[in-house]
Formats: C-alpha cells, sequence, structure tokens
C-alpha cells in the first residue's frame, strides 16, 4: 500500500523549497547580506519541516523493528546528514575549527539539550521513567573514549605529524564503531531495549505512528527526506556563509546551525517518546546520535583532510574540554540507575543554556 501524497505535504513543500532555492540561489547571494539571511533562515524552516516527516517515518520503522534498530536509523540518517553538510561548508568556508565546533555542538545539543529536556517534560508528566541502564554506561563509556582520542589528543600532536594521527584516529574510530555495531545488533542487543509494560494506548493517537503504514515505503520516504535535506543545507550553507561574513555574529554559530539542523528529526522523535513514557528511545536516540556523530563523522572528514591535504583543528579549546568534562560526569551520575527524573533533565538543560551562552560570548 502507497503511503497518501497528502500525508507527505511537508516533503513536497520542502523539495519545491529545495527546487526554488537552487533556481534563485545566485539571486539571492547577490542581493546582499540581508537577503542572504532570510533565505537562509526559510530554507531552515523547509529543513526542520522536512524533519517532521523523517521523524515520522523513523518512528514507523522503530515501531516495526523495534530497538534498538529503529533509533539506529534515525543516528544514521542524520550523521548522514551532518557528513554532507559539513562537506558542502568546508568547500565553501575557511574556518579550520568547522567541522571540530560543529562535532562539539552536537554533543551539547544531543546529550544537554534532547536527552536534558526530554528527561524534564517526561518527569514532569510522568515522574521517573524506567530504561536499560547497560545502554547508558555503554553510550558514556564510547563517546568520552572516541572525543578523547579525536578531538583532545590531537592537541599534543606535533603539526609536522598530522596526517599520521589523522590515519590512526580514522582506523581507531572504525575499530570502535564496528564493535559497538556488532554488540548493538548482535548478541548484545538487548544492551539496547527495553521491556515496557502494555498501557493499552488507543492506537487513534495521533503522537503515535499509524500501524497500517508500510516499512517499504517508510524506507523510501526516509531516504528521499534525506536527500532533499541535503540540497536544502547545500543552498541554506552558501546563503548563510554569506550572510555571516562581517556580521559580528559568534565564530560557532555556522557549526550550531549544522549540529541543529542534522539533530531536528531526533529532538521531535525523544520528545514524543519522553511523553510517551518511552525513556529507552530517549537514551538510544541522544546518546547514540553523540556517539555516532563523533565515531562516525570524525573519521570521514579526517579522511578529507587526507585527501586535500588541508588539515584542520580537531582539538577542543579548553573552555570546550571544561564543558565535554562536566557534561559526561553529570550523566554518568545520572544515568546509572536505570531511571531518569525531572530533576536528572533540569541539570542537563542547564549545561546547555550554558553552552548556549558561552557560544554567545564567543567561547
Amino acid at each position: 500500500m502507497l503511503i497518501p501524497v497528502r500525508s507527505e505535504l511537508l516533503l513536497i513543500l520542502g523539495a519545491l523549497a529545495a527546487m526554488a532555492g537552487l533556481m534563485f540561489e545566485h539571486d539571492l547571494l547577490a542581493a546582499g547580506r540581508m537577503v542572504s539571511l532570510v533565505g537562509a533562515a526559510v530554507l531552515v524552516v523547509a529543513i526542520v519541516l522536512v524533519s517532521m516527516r523523517v521523524a515520522h517515518h523513523a518512528e514507523v520503522l522503530a515501531a516495526k523493528v523495534g530497538d534498538p534498530y529503529g533509533t539506529m536509523i534515525l543516528t544514521l540518517s542524520a550523521v548522514v546528514v551532518e557528513v554532507i553538510i559539513l562537506a558542502i561548508m568546508m568547500s565553501k568556508e575557511t574556518s579550520p575549527t568547522l567541522v571540530r565546533d560543529t562535532i562539539y555542538s552536537a554533543v551539547m545539543l544531543d546529550v544537554n539539550g534532547i536527552l536534558g529536556l526530554a528527561a524534564l517534560l517526561g518527569g514532569l508528566k510522568h515522574g521517573e521513567q524506567p530504561y536499560n541502564d547497560d545502554s547508558s554506561r555503554t553510550y558514556s563509556v564510547m563517546i568520552l573514549t572516541a572525543m578523547g582520542i579525536s578531538m583532545v589528543v590531537p592537541e599534543f600532536v606535533p603539526q609536522v605529524k598530522w596526517h599520521y594521527y589523522s590515519a590512526f584516529t580514522i582506523a581507531a574510530m572504525m575499530m570502535l564503531y564496528t564493535l559497538f555495531l556488532r554488540m548493538q545488533v548482535g548478541p548484545h542487543s538487548y544492551f539496547f531495549s527495553y521491556s515496557y509494560p502494555k498501557r493499552g494506548i488507543p492506537r487513534e493517537n495521533p503522537d503515535l505512528p499509524p500501524e497500517n503504514e508500510p516499512v517499504s515505503a517508510s524506507i523510501v520516504m526516509l531516504v528521499l527526506g534525506v536527500i532533499v535535506i541535503g540540497v536544502l543545507a547545500e543552498v541554506m550553507s552558501g546563503l548563510l556563509t554569506e550572510g555571516l561574513k562581517g556580521s559580528g555574529a559568534p565564530p560557532a554559530m555556522a557549526a550550531i546551525v549544522v549540529a541543529a539542523i542534522s539533530a531536528s528529526p531526533e529532538i521531535m522523535t525523544a520528545m514524543r517518546a519522553a511523553l510517551a513514557n518511552r525513556m529507552q528511545a530517549v537514551v538510544n536516540i541522544a546518546l547514540g546520535a553523540s556517539l555516532s556523530t563523533v565515531i562516525l563523522t570524525v573519521p570521514v572528514m579526517e579522511a578529507i583532510a587526507l585527501y586535500t591535504g588541508q588539515p584542520f583543528i580537531m582539538a577542543m579549546s579548553p573552555v570546550q574540554i571544561v564543558m565535554i568534562a562536566i557534561t559526561l560526569i553529570v550523566a554518568a551520575i545520572n544515568l546509572n540507575d536505570g531511571e531518569t527524573n525531572a530533576i536528572e533533565g533540569m541539570t542537563h538543560f542547564v549545561l546547555f543554556a550554558t553552552f548556549i551562552m558561552l557560544s554567545v560570548l564567543g567561547l
């Protein structure tokens, strides 16, 4: 059975916006900074609208195949979008810290923003929300290891030997991800799942994905949605880069926009899962997206750097290292008992607000 065209109105509007952006991109760039910024903002809205459909179809797949496969599909699609946007912006933007700042912003958004807000809202509605604490421990230790190897140690690597360490980083990330993927879908898949009690939620609830939507159609729509987002992001990145030139905006603004765009499907899915008292899905989305961002984005971008012979700065700044350390310590304390609550959510959300404040200050 095909998915009705009417239900994909947002995806169709996004595709039309992408075509319009491709047609009028040069005219918008020639019209000046303000017009470029307005055009970029319109395309960001279009990306979010398309992301709503991507999130919906990811939920359909998650409901059909169960965790961790459904949320893994969502996080991987977000990483693909992020890598595409980064590669496009690196070709137009000269900032050597764009990749580093984007990955850092994505982790802050996923762990403190998505997990924090979801735990806060879910806690206010349901009180304590259970999940499998094996998943949180596995995700946290791998995020710490991956970020330490790829974004802390490079500070001590001599510039003349950067290509050796880049090659090592690629190999290390791929080894970590290969083992993680085997655990996630193999003998240890129970680490990333949780048996929810039957609650008898009526299927007419509009917040739940319909049971009669075919998996094949959802996969096609998910792929098309990611493609449309990629095209929109290509045009948006050019307009955003032009609009921010000489505007006095914080240096990390472009990185935050990229991170927010790639995470938009995850944000909506996580909020719906938290309000439905399905915290395991939130943990898989928030921590899984953070891990996937580091462990997959880093080797792809490092490979591009090796291919072009143009290194970029991966070592985090002192402020970024402190924020990551606080975030992972708080996560380790909060996510060690198999239940989240509103207080734990608020601690992460305050850390997210701190990240935004520091970014506004240019730190």
